[in-house]
């Protein structure tokens, strides 16, 4: 075998111990692969199914000492410092790498990353200031979307502008953080594509999931998604272009828009993604087992999907209907061992299966 090659008694070192992490690690388990998450907080979720270490994303130490830990290193959250990505990449293979991590923690990088890889993006412009903000909205119109550069998830950090009167009330919500207006897209539907490379270069992806948000949170994915089959063709290409202009390995989520003039990508995941659940129960191999082949050099699995699956996000007291979603024919129930089942907080996922259409 490839020195390059990680088998089972090798241990995987993920930085970041929240449910995708714990998910990754179930995995890992299930081919005999060790895994061992570095996490600030104390008492994670990942933390109850394998080894976890505490350690700030400043402790240079601490993290040089994981990585001695561990064969190879991967993330479950984007916002890992690069800064600390890089001392990890410095003593043991980092997968993927941290260009991922830059393109992907900027929404004005990731923007020019994409347009560079030959996908088109909703309009755009950076915000600096107020009078950007102003001359931007003039520009791109409205509504539009002014978004954080960093740090926005789940719908945080964002305001929609309805009208350019509303531009200094927006600015000062973002607290004046860099930013991008984003131009209005006329989409129909959102779609993500999960898809894998390895370290040979193979690429893998799993059909097109449909997205539907509340509140800025995803509520459920759809598999198959209700598009043409040339857009899903299409959707898998521009995943697939995004992976190898990246020399990516591992998983990684694309965000899509359809639009009339034809998909537009709103933004990648640089990880195992919420929208690729439904693999767990829809496919033999899915997102998590596929991300430690990669990132192992081993040979990709098949992404086949063997049913339909509606994927649905269990926010909040959500949770608190285990026993009812447990009871239910054809469902399948993840939940993450979170404790408190605050307003907003992912707390698990339920996958409804039915047989392929």
């Amino acid at each position: 075998m490839s020195d390059e090659i990680l088998g089972p008694g090798s241990t995987i070192g993920i930085l970041g111990g929240g449910q995708l992490g714990r998910m990754t690690a179930l995995a890992a388990a299930r081919l005999g692969i060790r895994t061992r998450v570095y996490e600030p907080s104390a008492e994670p979720p990942a933390g109850q199914v394998c080894d976890a270490v505490q350690g700030g994303w400043d402790d240079e130490a601490a993290l040089a000492a994981f990585a001695d830990s561990v064969d190879v290193v991967t993330y479950e959250f984007e916002n890992v410092p690069v800064a600390a990505a890089e001392i990890i990449a410095a003593r043991k293979p980092l997968r993927p790498g941290a260009a991922a991590l830059r393109a992907a923690q900027d929404r004005a990088e990731e923007k020019r990353f994409l347009e560079g890889a030959g996908l088109k993006v909703a309009p755009w412009a950076e915000v600096n200031s107020l009078e950007d903000l102003e001359a931007a909205i003039a520009k791109l119109g409205t509504p539009s979307i002014l978004k954080t550069r960093r740090f926005g998830y789940d719908g945080k950090g964002q305001v929609r502008i309805k009208d350019p009167s509303e531009a200094a009330a927006a600015w000062a919500e973002i607290k004046e953080a860099p930013a991008v207006l984003e131009g209005f897209v006329p989409f129909k539907t959102e779609i993500s594509v999960i898809a894998a490379r390895g370290l040979t270069g193979e690429v893998v992806c799993y059909d097109p999931g449909e997205n539907v948000h509340t509140d800025g949170i995803l509520s459920t994915t759809t598999v198959p998604a209700a598009i043409p089959g040339g857009l899903r063709t299409d959707a898998v290409l521009a995943a697939g272009r995004i992976l190898n202009a990246l020399d990516y390995v591992g998983v990684i989520g694309v965000e899509l828009f359809v639009a009339p003039t034809g998909l537009v990508v709103n933004e990648i995941a640089p990880r195992v993604h919420n929208t690729g659940h439904w693999t767990q129960d829809g496919c033999a191999v899915d997102q998590f087992e596929q991300h430690v082949r990669a990132i192992c050099g081993w040979k990709l699995g098949d992404g086949a999907r063997h049913a339909d699956a509606v994927m649905e996000n269990l926010i909040g007291d959500d949770a608190h209907r285990w026993a009812e979603i447990a009871a239910e024919p054809g469902a399948r129930l993840h939940l993450y061992g979170k404790a408190e089942a605050r307003p907003g907080r992912k707390m698990g996922h339920v996958n409804r299966i039915k047989p392929k259409s």
